[in-house]
């Protein structure tokens, strides 16, 4: 199925960028608009838009495709906002990272039969326009959670959007989704947060890190508007991951403290065993 009609995408940032990057290099007709205006200029002078979506947002009663590639606690406020000018779009999704509340909120609209979630895996710590490229999603995963009411057409054309850039769509629960990247994803990312804040508090210099330590502070620089709101949205499963994690962090503490040499090695063991078996 090719992407038929146009394309108007709400937000020109890492994701929703690159996607219009993408399609209108495919040549897809690619709509668009971003709070940042200078970023909004940038992609119509450059032939990436072909055209501006005003904050009316009145030009979605043109769009057969629209995607809303907003931080997650605006695109819910976004959807509510262009509900009455997008009863001709074939599908309506977007790229948050979380997806049980937006379906939810998708099928309260009356959207849901023409909704469907969509979460990139093929995020990056740069945000912004200037950090949109092309071949972002090739090979990249994308899990898409639809609605009960979802339409076959609708879910055919969602697969059609991802694979038209590269992507691999596939399959996921709403809840599942969001349970799943609390532990694979969000849990990571708090994680490098306080790795930063405990070598700034040690004044620690990130230049004085080796590889690992680079690479597992990178994700510390990320964009905290964008995670603010994906903790907010997905506070009970990230708590849960937590709680988890402080365990194991407490069992190594207690080795580290007893000199227990063999709880140590049966740590690293165990967690070569995974790394082995899902790699």
């Amino acid at each position: 199925m090719s992407i038929n009609g146009p394309v108007a995408i709400l937000g020109l940032g890492l994701v929703g960028g690159s996607l219009a990057r993408d399609l209108s290099a495919r040549g897809a007709i690619v709509w668009g608009f971003d709070v940042d205006a200078a970023a909004t200029r940038h992609a119509f002078r450059t032939g990436v838009i072909s055209r501006i979506v005003d904050t009316k947002l009145r030009a979605l009663e043109a769009a057969r495709t629209v995607v809303l590639a907003v931080p997650v606690d605006e695109a819910l406020t976004l959807l509510e906002r262009a509900a009455p000018h997008v009863q001709h779009a074939a599908l309506i999704t977007d790229v948050g990272s979380t997806k049980r509340r937006i379906v939810q909120r998708a099928s309260a609209l009356g959207l849901a039969a023409r909704f469907v979630g969509s979460h990139p895996m093929a995020g990056d710590h740069q945000a912004g326009w200037h950090a949109s490229r092309r071949g972002l999603f090739e090979g990249a995963r994308v899990d898409l959670c639809r609605a009960p009411a979802t339409s076959a057409a609708v879910w055919k054309r969602a697969q059609a959007l991802w694979r038209a850039v590269g992507a691999k769509p596939v399959e996921h629960d709403a809840a599942m989704h969001d349970a799943e990247m609390a532990l694979s994803s969000h849990l990571p990312q708090l994680l490098s947060l306080a790795l930063a804040g405990t070598l700034a508090s040690r004044a620690i210099e990130r230049r004085r890190l080796g590889t690992g330590g680079k690479e597992m502070t990178r994700m510390a620089a990320s964009s905290v508007e964008m995670w603010a709101a994906i903790l907010d949205d997905n506070a009970v499963p990230v708590l849960d991951a937590l709680e988890t994690c402080l365990a194991q962090l407490g069992a190594l503490r207690g080795a580290v403290e007893r000199h227990d040499r063999r709880a140590v090695a049966e740590a690293f063991a165990a967690a070569r065993a995974w790394s082995e078996r899902t790699t």
